[in-house]
């Protein structure tokens, strides 16, 4: 069954974001986000099937060989909310899993509606699974989830795919005591993270040698000049990918290659040859942090599954 939530807007738009972002001093930065509208997220699905990006695949093997384990260590929780679904494709083993204890209410929160179509689309034939979407961003999605929830029902909170490592350290703890705030005690999460590994797997995984990932952080500039009528020549500005070993990040730039300006809506820009517009960060983590973490934002980390071949971790935190 496929029931469609409300679709909540931020209060930020992207224009206010764009604006200020790329009038900082120093270093311009644009929020991740914004990465994946329907182009981004359709581009976003191919970069997970590249040979050189095994982390979707790593989590898809953990939650194909344990999503039975995972949903033993739960007690009844009928709400699952996952948090930027994607597809939802590697989501089906757990729900499978879920639901063989009970009808189970699915709830994917995305900021993109084709993807939120594709993940519909993708778990609609689940049996004893009832789809609720809803077109925002993470935490009021994961509100207005908990807000239908049943009395004794609990709820477990999907945010997969190492999609915490796109905050900054304090950031995604802060984040994490956000998302606590709006369970109960004994609902859960199950939080995946990219583990430290070798720069020889980690720099090709964000800069593959199709141009995909490159296609992707342009497109960033591009949503610019389609909504909101911007003049960005996406030839003159380069996708890198670097690895930051005092923050334990890989981080990407779109890196401009001479001195130019661009603007929107009136607005002019200056780029001085090299100067880099920030737009993603992705944190790798060491095996014990999870469970750190999980301590310091009101969890406790009960269980942990890792892959070997890809370095990737699945924690499952329980609300204390």
């Amino acid at each position: 069954m496929l029931i469609r939530g409300g679709v909540t807007y931020p209060a930020r738009s992207f224009s206010d974001d764009v604006r200020e972002g790329l009038g900082k001093f120093g270093q311009k930065e644009l929020p991740s986000k914004y990465l994946y509208d329907d182009v981004g997220s359709a581009l976003f699905e191919v970069i997970t099937r590249l040979p050189e990006y095994g982390l979707t695949r790593a989590e898809e093997r953990i939650l194909q060989r344990h999503a039975d384990e995972i949903a033993e260590r739960l007690p009844w929780h009928g709400m699952v909310v996952e948090l930027g679904s994607g597809s939802g494709r590697k989501t089906r083993w757990i729900l499978q899993a879920l639901a063989h204890h009970g009808p189970t209410t699915y709830c994917p929160v995305e900021i993109s509606s084709a993807a939120l179509e594709s993940c519909e689309r993708e778990l609609d034939d689940l049996a004893h699974v009832s789809i609720v979407g809803f077109e925002t961003e993470y935490l009021d999605g994961l509100r207005q989830a908990v807000a239908r929830r049943r009395h004794g029902e609990g709820v477990v909170v999907l945010f997969l795919g190492s999609s915490i490592g796109n905050f900054d350290r304090v950031a995604g703890e802060k984040f994490l005591i956000e998302v606590r705030k709006k369970l109960a005690a004994g609902d859960a999460v199950l939080l995946g993270t990219d583990l430290e590994k070798p720069l020889a797997e980690l720099i090709p995984a964000y800069d593959d040698s199709l141009g995909v990932t490159a296609m992707f952080n342009r497109n960033l500039l591009s949503r610019v000049n389609r909504e909101l009528g911007g003049d960005f020549d996406l030839a003159r500005f380069e996708h890198v990918a670097h690895y930051n070993p005092r923050e334990r990040r890989i981080e990407m730039h779109l890196r401009s290659t001479e001195d130019q300006t661009a603007g929107f809506a009136g607005l002019t820009f200056r780029f001085r040859r090299d100067d880099t517009i920030w737009t993603e960060s992705c944190h790798k983590y060491a095996p014990h942090e999870p469970a750190v973490m999980a301590g310091r934002t009101g969890f406790e980390c009960v269980a942990r599954w890792v892959d070997s071949a890809w370095p990737f971790a699945e924690n499952l935190f329980v609300a204390v």
